[in-house]
Order: structure tokens, then sequence, then C-alpha cells
């Protein structure tokens, strides 16, 4: 082989989400904070998302966690969630795919029963408790950054929909979460396509017709992704859409934590009080309200999130000088519609 670039990674899913793992390979990213390099990638150099990402390295059904050296002092170790429409502040699962990847080759000493590390993210520091035994990493616990709800009950007109009304709330980014029942919609896998297809539907309507601004974080001003918010048998079913048209494996980490915020603001939780949050393949997180607080002006929630992460392989991606293809390429018939909406790449 001539490779003249070769990134090593480890496969991680966390209830069914993959969250791919990048240990090593990643050039420096320019920025002094976590958000001024997220921000690099979104706005100057996509390069090394589009490597890692498009066809043929990488496929629409993951996100890619770039590990980098903490910059807060406090933290052990810092990461940015990427994903085909971008860098991303925060991501729950991911939280959980990083720090188990983390433990469970020894970058972070394992130590039983419990491992406690700070993981550094755009958005903040997530506070991680791992329950350890045997050296493996048996179930992650997130204390998340601080969500609020932005408006209850905001009315916006989705094409093919009309007029519907839509919770918007922030927990590491900004969510809509959709009530799917008035929409005749059951969360189930059956209906997995039509979720997609409305889920991005409402996305792009909340996106254009709802402000949002963040009290602290500057670059958090947009309705980021839409979370249908129904029921379960044992607790409550989570259904987030993700760019470019596809379904959270997961019950959403970062969804988890704004729906939570919205069932505390409509008095439907109290703090301390267990909701079992499940996803589409019935995969569960344990979250909880931790204690309240407030950002800025807002009154918040603090959220603990707790599930599971399994390594599934160890890997190598690497470059031929002669590849056609060293930015990858997309196509419609697995990224949707959505395709034709990734740009040409960015370059410094």
């Amino acid at each position: 082989m001539r490779w003249n670039r070769m990134v090593s990674a480890l496969g991680v899913h966390a209830e069914g989400e993959i969250g791919r793992v990048i240990t090593g390979g990643v050039p420096p990213i320019p920025g002094r904070t976590l958000l001024e390099k997220m921000h690099h990638i979104n706005s100057a150099d996509d390069r090394l998302l589009r490597f890692l990402l498009f066809e043929p390295r990488g496929a629409a059904q993951m996100t890619v966690n770039v590990l980098l050296p903490a910059v807060h002092p406090d933290a052990d170790v810092a990461f940015i969630p990427l994903q085909p429409d971008g860098a991303h502040a925060l991501s729950g699962s991911n939280c959980m795919c990083v720090a188990t990847a983390l433990l469970e080759t020894g970058v972070v000493p394992m130590r039983e029963p419990e491992t406690r590390l700070i993981l550094e993210t755009p958005s903040g520091l997530i506070q991680v408790a791992a329950e350890c035994k045997d050296g493996k990493c048996q179930r992650v616990s997130l204390e998340m950054v601080p969500s609020f709800v932005e408006h209850l009950d905001h009315p916006i007109d989705v094409p093919g929909l009309g007029r519907i009304t839509v919770d918007v709330a922030y927990g590491g980014c900004y969510f809509a979460l959709v009530d799917p029942r008035p929409l005749g919609l059951a969360l189930d896998r059956t209906e997995a396509r039509r979720l997609v297809e409305l889920g991005a539907a409402i996305q792009q309507a909340a996106a254009a017709q709802i402000a949002v601004r963040h009290p602290v974080l500057e670059q958090a001003g947009v309705v980021e992704y839409a979370l249908f918010a129904g029921v379960h048998p044992q607790g409550f079913r989570n259904c987030n859409i993700i760019f470019p048209g596809r379904i959270d494996r997961s019950p959403c980490g970062t969804g988890s934590a704004a729906r939570l915020a919205v069932m505390h603001a409509r008095g439907l939780l109290d703090v301390g009080e267990l909701a079992a949050m499940y996803s589409l393949i019935d995969s569960r997180f344990d979250c909880q309200i931790a204690r309240t607080t407030r950002v800025g002006s807002r009154a918040a929630v603090v959220s603990r999130i707790s599930g599971r992460a399994w390594i599934y392989s160890m890997e190598q991606y690497g470059r031929d000088p002669d590849d056609p293809y060293p930015d990858g390429y997309v196509l419609a018939d697995t990224w949707g519609p959505a395709a034709a909406r990734i740009g040409a790449p960015r370059r410094p």
C-alpha cells in the first residue's frame, strides 16, 4: 500500500447508534476553544469530515467522533462529533461511545467499580460516571449540560402537513419536539421511512420559522433536529431524525435532555423521577432530572442520562494518492434527497 493518509478508529455503538471513535491520524484543527474548532470545520475546512463520513470510507448511518486534547483544565479528553451536515456541539450517545472506548482501551485508566471522568465538548463539560467490571465498561451515566425550553406550542407551517405545533428545547443542541399522535403517526419500525420524510420537513420548517438564541453559546442558534416524542408501554419513546434522512437508533441523549426540560416545564416530571426513554429498536436510556438551575435568565434543568456502549471493531482508513475520490462522494440512493443540499468541499 502507498497511502498518503491514514486514520485509526474504533467501531462503537451506543444502544444501537453507531459512533465511530477516531483514535489517530487527525491533523491539528485551528481554534483556541472547542467551539472555535467546531466552527472551523463548519465554515472553513470540512475535508476531514468528508474523508471520514462520505463514501467510500464512510456512510450516512453514523457519527464520527474526533478525539482532541482537552482545552479546559478540568477535562480529561475533548471530542467533537461529526455528522454528514457538519460538526456538532454535543451528542449523548456519542459521549457513551467515547467514554467506553477511552476506558476499554486504557487511554483513561479504568477503576472498578466506577470510573469518573470529564469530557469536553463544544457545548461544555460532561461529567461521566462509568460502571466498570472485569475490564468492561458496563454502563455510562452522563450529567448533561443544562437544558431549557425555548418555546412551547409554537406554530409552524410544514409542506404536506399544514400548520402544526412543536415544542422547542435545548438539550446540548436545539430540538423541535413533535407529538406524533395528531399527525396519525405510529412510532414503530413499519413507519420508519414516513417518519424520516416528515421529520426532515418539520426540521427544515422549524429552522426557517423559529428563532432560537442560546443565552451563552452564540453559535447555538438554529433548530438542528426534529424529535417525535411518543409513549412506550414502559415509559416514553423518542424518534430523532438525523441528516441526511435517517432515524437515531438510540433514544438520543441530547433529545432526551431536551424532552426532560419540556416535561418539567409542563409539570409532568419532578426532580429525581426516573423516565425510561426507548428508541424505535427498543434500546433504552434511563433518564432523570438531577437538579434545577439557570442559564442566563432561563430556568433550566440538569439531566442525568445513562446507557450502554460496545466496541465492535478496530479499523484503519487510508487514501491512495491516485484515489479519484479523496473527499468522498454521496448519492441519493442511500443519502436521500438531502444529498442535493451537500455543497462543494470547504478548503482553507
